[in-house]
């Protein structure tokens, strides 16, 4: 564990350094909440940002899942990861410890989306429900960075990445429960909202919103994570530079 916090505490420090990274990372969110949550006339629920609220927390979870595989790829087309492989801590520990920092950094993004939006004036969560949403944010953050810590090591270069990225990220937003329930979808669009695993976080959050605890699509996706982790532990142990 000491190994792995101690590869946590690099990717964060690096992280938070970079300033202009950290602000650019919580513009997307906060301008759906404004944009979409406040100014978006919708018939379906008479306070559209409390609806939209749980999917924007998601998205920025996803977005950080998403850019956190580029930790690995720059590690990797610097040579760090080279040198890390070969020091005496297992494997692992290398991995967990990105996934650690990635699921973090989202963690803390949400945060601030979450103050921002009852600022807005979101009515949201008991906080007695605060902390099942943040262990639903972060199961859901540790199946994305274990996904995309994986792609980033099969692909050779950092513009690879970017396109793989660029081309799911929007497709799994838009074809998730985020801006609309499932009755009001077309019926296409419904069936891949029910098979995205970002509609089961979104859902797991909202049914918290009433009052519900949803064991089941939090088992469902501590099953995912498990499953994605496990295969990227195989494939990292399998690695070669």
């Amino acid at each position: 564990m000491r190994r792995t916090f101690t590869y946590t505490e690099r990717d964060l420090r690096r992280w938070i350094r970079g300033r202009i990274n950290v602000i650019t990372s919580l513009v997307m969110p906060a301008a759906w909440l404004i944009f979409v949550g406040l100014a978006l006339p919708i018939r379906f629920t008479d306070n559209y940002l409390d609806f939209i609220t749980p999917g924007i927390l998601v998205l920025t979870m996803l977005g950080a899942s998403l850019q956190g595989g580029a930790l690995l790829m720059f590690d990797k087309i610097l040579g760090f990861l080279q040198k890390f492989l070969a020091m005496p801590a297992p494997r692992e520990s290398i991995l967990f410890g990105k996934i650690f920092a990635i699921t973090l950094r989202g963690l803390m993004q949400t945060t601030v989306i979450l103050i921002f939006a009852i600022v807005l004036g979101a009515h949201l969560l008991d906080p007695v429900f605060l902390i099942q949403t943040y262990l639903i944010l972060f199961i859901f953050g540790v199946l994305l960075s274990s996904l995309m810590t994986t792609v980033a090591l099969g692909l050779e270069d950092h513009d690879s990445y970017a396109a793989f990225n660029s081309m799911i990220a929007m497709p799994l937003f838009f074809t998730s429960s985020a801006l609309m329930p499932y009755d009001q979808m077309p019926e296409w669009l419904a069936v891949l909202a029910h098979l995205n695993p970002v509609s089961y976080a979104i859902d797991a959050i909202r049914d918290l919103q009433v009052g519900i605890i949803p064991v089941i699509t939090i088992g469902g996706l501590l099953i995912g994570a498990v499953c994605v982790l496990s295969m990227s532990v195989y494939v990292f142990r399998k690695a070669t530079i």
